[in-house]
This record gives structure tokens, C-alpha cells and sequence, in this order.
């Protein structure tokens, strides 16, 4: 659960690995809109020395670090990506200190007078935080248009990119809960476009009333 503080509307922002999803956070950033990004919360937390990292690694075994001495997110993601118990047993010693962390930093936007904030997170709808926001913003795309990107950026192999997005939501799924969907089928500059006009929305008092960002 996500703990609102009192004055603040909270959007939230998701998507599937490869969607645009990041680009839209940068590009509302850019707009002045503060985004938490819990991936990256999640992240600073299984570095070496962060409140998650020594009981990731006694659940998952040495072979998950590198030679650095950080964990290896892909050995990690190896793992939980092919065993839906090993990406719950993950998710049980993470989620908790992510959502409070996420707080934390949603409270001090709060007492800093801000009136709106963004949580960006892929796993939104998976974690059940729906209810725990005034709006949520899903990034879709085309399932190969996804594939194609997370290939070319991350040096992944395809079967690996499809086996992230098998252990995520469907968009389908995503689209019944959302209050808006940005479909992601053009340009970046087309993305950009879109994500600028749902900002304005967004920034006005109650938020967006469309159901659907065109």
C-alpha cells in the first residue's frame, strides 16, 4: 500500500519493458512535473550496502554477484524471469522498502508545497497499487516495436525480452485499469507530442478527464 500524503494528487505512470515508458517520465520532467521512479528506487536498493542487498543475495546465492562486488541484474533476472515463485520470492524482500522509500520522497514533495506527483513504476497494476492513486497513465505499444527497442539498448536476446514481458501484465490488462493509455505507435517526437498533451491535463485541478490520450 502506498501511503498518500494529505494535498498531494498522485498519477501513476507504467508500461511494459520496451513501451516508452521512461521517455514519458523524462519528458514530463522536462515539463517541471516531479517523478519518483521506484525501478530506480528498487535498484539503489540492492546496491552493495542498500537495505535490500545482503538479503537478496542469501536468498539468491553468491553466483548473483559480480566480480564489483554489486549484484548482477542480469544473473538476478536469469533467475526470476523463468520461475514466477523466484520473482515473487524477490519481489516479498523489495517491495516493502520501495513503497516506503516512495513515500518518503512523496512526503517531502508534499511538505515542499508541491500539489502534484508522478510515480512511475513497471510493476503498478502487478503490485496492486491502482487503488492507492488519483490516475494512472499506461504506456502502450506493438509487442515487436518493444522487442526491437530493449534488443537494440540493452544487448539483450530476444527469447530473454520475451521471457520479461511474459512475467509482466498484458497490455490488456493494463488498458482495463488505466485511466489513460498513451498508445506508443509513432516517433519519438510523436511520444513527446503525446505525453505533453496528457501533462497538461494532468496539471490542472482533478487532473485529465479523457479516458483515452490521443
Amino acid at each position: 500500500m502506498l501511503t498518500k500524503p494529505d494535498g498531494l494528487r498522485i498519477w501513476g505512470l507504467t508500461g511494459g519493458i520496451g513501451a516508452g515508458k521512461s521517455q514519458v517520465a523524462r519528458t514530463w520532467r522536462a515539463l517541471g512535473i516531479p517523478v519518483v521512479d521506484a525501478d530506480q528506487v528498487s535498484r539503489d536498493q540492492m546496491r552493495a550496502g542498500g537495505p535490500a542487498f545482503a538479503a537478496v543475495v542469501a536468498a539468491f546465492g553468491p553466483g548473483i554477484v559480480a566480480a564489483d562486488g554489486t549484484i548482477d541484474r542480469t544473473a538476478l533476472a536469469g533467475i526470476v524471469f523463468r520461475d514466477p515463485a523466484q520473482r515473487q520470492r524477490l519481489e516479498a524482500l523489495t517491495h516493502g522498502e520501495v513503497l516506503r522509500e516512495v513515500g518518503r520522497r512523496l512526503d517531502v514533495l508534499a511538505q515542499a508545497g508541491c500539489g502534484l506527483a508522478v510515480v512511475e513504476a513497471a510493476l503498478i497494476v502487478e503490485a496492486g497499487l491502482r487503488n492507492d492513486l488519483d490516475g494512472l497513465v499506461a504506456v502502450l505499444a506493438p509487442v515487436d516495436d518493444r522487442v526491437r527497442r530493449v534488443v537494440a539498448r540493452d544487448s539483450m536476446d530476444e527469447s530473454a525480452v520475451r521471457a520479461r514481458m511474459a512475467a509482466q501484465v498484458t497490455d490488456a490488462q493494463r488498458r482495463a485499469t488505466a485511466t489513460i493509455v498513451l498508445e506508443n505507435e509513432g516517433d519519438l517526437d510523436a511520444l513527446r507530442h503525446k505525453a505533453r498533451a496528457i501533462a497538461i491535463g494532468m496539471v490542472l485541478e482533478g487532473g485529465p478527464t479523457s479516458s483515452r490520450g490521443r
